[in-house]
């Protein structure tokens, strides 16, 4: 039971769509421009850097701001399984951001929501994050490769940590659990990322820039392969 209301705790929390409510209050859903997602990049692309920073912060806090509720309320009786219960929170603001209920479940791919459960879970996590991300972020100005390596480099570390017993008061069959969790957040990063993979592979994938030069019109929604589900 104290899983489901972290993941019901998390997901109220994620329900802030920041790209969508500052894209209103600049007389647009960003739903309906550039590539059609409701998060930091296409927010950054479409209305400039100030505004993706904006967004950015605004979805990394509201998954902060979960994992810190959860971890006052809960954090005393359930210490045992704290980084358990604080990744189901962080799960559940992806899902919220992902697929807000209000939005007809077209949100946005869950990455700065993703940064924020990775600066809230242990310090250690942050610097492997920042170094997946931005390196091949500023190599290669792909955002979608930088989102990628992050889960899958993460998940790696949290199986390594998890076994040479960093979460010393967690069972064993509590550590599966935290990496099953874990490597379904990678699994659902990589969906909601497919096409983009298809384009990197291609090598037409779109970079992106923290300059003016990045920012473009609120041209509406790029035209897909109609043969993919775009709806993000």
């Amino acid at each position: 039971m104290i899983r489901i209301i972290c993941l019901l705790i998390g997901y109220v929390f994620g329900l802030f769509q920041t790209a969508y409510i500052y894209g209103r209050a600049h007389g647009i859903d960003i739903r309906e421009h550039g590539s059609g997602n409701a998060g930091t990049t296409n927010t950054l692309r479409v209305l400039g850097t100030k505004a993706g920073l904006i967004v950015f912060l605004g979805d990394c806090l509201k998954c902060m701001a979960a994992v810190w509720l959860v971890r006052i309320l809960f954090g005393t009786t359930y210490h045992n399984i704290i980084y358990l219960l604080c990744l189901y929170t962080g799960a559940g603001a992806i899902l919220g951001h992902n697929y807000p209920f209000y939005l007809n479940f077209k949100g946005g791919k869950g990455i700065a929501a993703t940064a924020g459960m990775v600066l809230s879970f242990h310090p250690y996590f942050i610097v492997t994050g920042l170094l997946l991300f931005f390196v091949p972020f500023f190599t290669t100005h792909y955002v979608s490769l930088g989102s990628l390596l992050v889960y899958a480099g993460l998940l790696i570390q949290l199986i390594i940590f998890g076994q040479m017993g960093f979460f010393s008061e967690m069972t064993q069959p509590q550590l599966i659990e935290m990496y099953l969790l874990f490597g379904a957040l990678a699994v659902m990063a990589f969906w909601k990322h497919r096409e983009n993979i298809r384009r990197l592979i291609n090598g037409n994938e779109r970079k992106t820039y923290l300059t003016k030069k990045n920012k473009v019109d609120a041209e509406p929604v790029e035209k897909e392969d109609p043969a993919c589900d775009q709806k993000r």
